[in-house]
């Protein structure tokens, strides 16, 4: 399991920040040294995960987010459900194992024959694979990537990959 920095409190979170669900924006309810006053939005991006800086130091938004809701630490990584990393609305969030949050991220890895886990096959025909698992030989492109989808959706569950061609 990865090491978050954990030391803030969701009760030191609420004192300084309010957080809306419904959006999942922060916005400061003290003033402070570099801050623009209560009520502005908390935070800024780095890359594609907002972050905010509390009492010197860095944290992730969306983990903050889980931490104002439910009152403890995500003991696993934070999933976008719906991909959009700057969605940081409650209902969007989910605790996720790395394996699982990296499965169901937005782009998805496609080989050269634009389709997750198919391969060409030395036969000509087209092979597809999913945890090691070889699913079978197939005539298309087409065929072994549904095959790909079908046991993704059984091996992955709800952190299959969405919109996997």
């Amino acid at each position: 399991m990865r090491k978050y920095n954990t030391v803030l409190t969701a009760e030191r979170l609420r004192e300084l920040l309010n957080y809306d669900p419904l959006t999942g924006v922060f916005s400061w309810r003290v003033n402070g040294r570099g801050r623009s006053g209560v009520g502005t939005v908390a935070g800024g991006s780095n890359h594609k995960y907002k972050r905010i800086a509390i009492d010197k130091k860095e944290y992730f938004v969306h983990r903050l987010a889980w931490l104002y809701v439910h009152g403890c630490w995500p003991t696993e990584d934070i999933d976008h459900i719906n991909g959009d990393p700057s969605d940081n609305r409650i209902a969007n969030l989910r605790e996720a194992t790395p394996s699982q949050n990296v499965m169901c991220a937005r782009r998805a890895p496609r080989g050269r024959t634009g389709y997750r886990g198919v391969f060409l096959h030395h036969t000509g025909k087209f092979f597809s694979r999913i945890g090691g698992r070889h699913l079978g030989v197939f005539e298309t492109t087409e065929q072994a990537a549904s095959a790909y989808r079908r046991a993704a959706k059984e091996h992955y569950g709800e952190f299959a990959p969405q919109g996997i061609a």
